[in-house]
């Protein structure tokens, strides 16, 4: 499945009303450690149908990377129906993000 790019126009259809558990990668392309994680997160999507992957650029959608409190990147978030259930800040491996979306 394709890596969605959330935009504030698109991210209550897609997140908060998602019917799967969501991984969101907040994101800037200047950052290098968010340059390293994102093909890990491709992978991912790529390998786990039953999890919607979405990137959000925190430049781009400022509003609702301040609505998720993000002050570090990256930060992966786990949302399932609606709500927060795991979240970590900087780059870790994929075994890891794996675990944070068990």
């Amino acid at each position: 499945m394709a890596v969605v790019k959330l935009t504030s126009s698109n991210f209550e259809a897609e997140v908060m009303k998602s019917d799967k558990p969501v991984l969101i990668d907040f994101y800037a392309v200047w950052c290098g450690p968010c340059r390293m994680v994102s093909p890990i997160v491709d992978e991912i999507s790529e390998e786990h149908e039953e999890i919607k992957v979405c990137k959000l650029d925190v430049d781009e959608s400022p509003d609702i990377a301040q609505q998720f409190s993000v002050s570090s990147i990256p930060m992966l978030v786990v949302v399932k129906q609606g709500k927060v259930t795991q979240y970590n800040v900087g780059a870790i491996p994929k075994s890891e993000i794996l675990q944070m979306l068990k």
